[in-house]
Formats: structure tokens, C-alpha cells, sequence
């Protein structure tokens, strides 16, 4: 399986870590795959596909629990490069004292599960070919899916 291949929704990037991994300095589900995502993006290799949610979707959801700019976590990967160590005092300095991780990563795993959620779903499901399966519960269930982590 290659890096980058083409699913349903375009180019599918492979190399992203799950949303469900947590961030080791916050313990902020979602943020890796942010950082991940920027990182491809300033050189130039986020695929289209990934661009139409680049600083959306659960990018802004986490940002706007956080209170910050998408555009300043941008900034921050921008000016620390690949130094991780450099990145988590960034990110540190950047957000709240209190980021709510419990808050926000139930609210990550739950993403799809209201009424209007399971709609918005099951269309996506549809259009991934995936509307028979009961076990893809929420829109991060539906990344790793995307990105073969669920088979």
C-alpha cells in the first residue's frame, strides 16, 4: 500500500496519524494529525482532497475549543520546523492552561452520533460505499476507514 492513494474522496494520505491518537505534551486527540497535516501542507504535499478541510472541520472544531486561530498553530509548526520538543512549548505557550482535553476529546470520538450527526453520517458512508456498516459510529471512525486503519 502506497503513502498516497486514490480512494472515493481523492488522493488518501496513509502517513497521517489517527485522529485518535492523542498529543503526547496536551493529550489532545486530533492534534498530531493537525500537525501532521501542516507539516505536509508547508512542503507543499497535502493533497487536494486534504486541502478542502485543511484548518476545517476538526482542525477549527479543536481550535475553536481552544479558543485559537487554525492559522496560529500553522505558525507555530511553521517557525519549529520537524522540532517537536520546540512545537510542544510552542503549542503550550499558545493555548489555555485549561484545554479541557476530557471535554474536547469526548466530544472528538462522539463527532456523528447526535440525530443530525448520524445523517450527515450515513451520507458520508454512501459516498464512501461504506452505508451498510454498523460499525463506523463517527466521523473520526470514518478517517481511519478512509485511510485503511479500519479495514
Amino acid at each position: 500500500m502506497n503513502e498516497n492513494d486514490e480512494g472515493p474522496t481523492g488522493a488518501i494520505c496513509r502517513d497521517l496519524p489517527s485522529p485518535y491518537i492523542p498529543h503526547g505534551a496536551t493529550g489532545l486527540l486530533h492534534l498530531p494529525r493537525f500537525v501532521a497535516k501542516i507539516r505536509k501542507h508547508l512542503r507543499g504535499e497535502l493533497p487536494n482532497s486534504y486541502q478542502r478541510n485543511f484548518c476545517r472541520g476538526f482542525d477549527r472544531f479543536l481550535c475553536l475549543h481552544l479558543g485559537i486561530d487554525p492559522e496560529d498553530v500553522v505558525a507555530c509548526v511553521r517557525e519549529t520546523g520537524d522540532d517537536d520538543t520546540a512545537l510542544d512549548a510552542r503549542l503550550l505557550a499558545l493555548f489555555p492552561e485549561d484545554r479541557r482535553v476530557p471535554k474536547w476529546n469526548r466530544e472528538l470520538v462522539q463527532k456523528g452520533m447526535s440525530k443530525l450527526g448520524r445523517e450527515a453520517l450515513q451520507e458520508a458512508k454512501d459516498k464512501m460505499g461504506a452505508g451498510q456498516r454498523g460499525d463506523l459510529l463517527s466521523f473520526a471512525d470514518m478517517i481511519d476507514f478512509d485511510e485503511g486503519r479500519i479495514p
